[in-house]
């Protein structure tokens, strides 16, 4: 099946309004093409995509160590003073017979945060290798980590309801400790690396690809990535 793509067909997107419009030469003075809607520069890709995409994931992977080895409450009370981290909110929850809030736990709060660091992580190290492996798949992958970021202050949420249930007493003042600051770095960093990266960079080396094989005897030239 043949298609043309926006680039062959000499069209750009805007990234700020979406207004697609033919490309054409920057006016004398500017370094790239303005939008003729809301006047952004126009760029073929995001600008360093895969570079801000890596730094913000590798923040993110750095402080979920934290996030789930510092306490994430601090309760103080006649008894004694005690510190809770996740996974302890979590074994708390289940060994009291409240499984399905356990469960609700670990999935928000270590498995998601977990899976999206790996998928991330994946696309980039595809995309930078200009891989034309499965690029439907990691498509679907993509928006299903967008999908998944749209709800990821549900974890914030659980770790508020951690600190609100686990091992309450009497008298007892309870205070997010450090691993709630790194917990609430982790899921603001993943959305903004899901949000930093181009999946049309999943298509690119398929694209080319494809045009090697219609015209073998030419050398395809890569595309800009401006």
């Amino acid at each position: 099946m043949k298609y043309v793509t926006a680039t062959d067909a000499g069209l750009i997107s805007c990234h700020a309004c979406g207004h697609l419009q033919a490309r054409a030469r920057p006016k004398a003075g500017q370094a790239h093409q303005r939008c003729g809607r809301c006047n952004s520069p126009l760029h073929l890709r995001h600008p360093d995509s895969l570079m801000r995409t890596w730094a913000l994931l590798i923040a993110a992977a750095l402080l979920y160590i934290p996030a789930n080895l510092l306490p994430v409450m601090h309760t103080a009370s006649l008894v004694g003073d005690e510190d809770d981290t996740i996974m302890s909110g979590v074994v708390y929850f289940w060994t009291s017979g409240d499984a399905p809030l356990a469960v609700i736990v670990f999935i928000a709060s270590i498995l998601v945060p977990m899976l999206k660091l790996t998928v991330i992580a994946l696309l980039c190290i595809t995309s930078q290798r200009r891989s034309t492996w499965r690029p439907i798949e990691r498509s679907k992958l993509y928006r299903l980590v967008e999908f998944i970021g749209r709800w990821s202050m549900l974890d914030i949420f659980v770790v508020t309801l951690t600190v609100a249930l686990v091992r309450f007493q009497s008298l007892a003042v309870i205070t997010a400790g450090p691993g709630a600051i790194a917990f609430g770095s982790v899921v603001i960093l993943t959305m903004m690396a899901s949000m930093q990266f181009d999946p049309r960079l999943i298509w690119d080396p398929v694209d080319e690809d494809k045009h090697q094989q219609q015209h073998p005897t030419q050398h395809s030239q890569d595309r800009p990535h401006e």
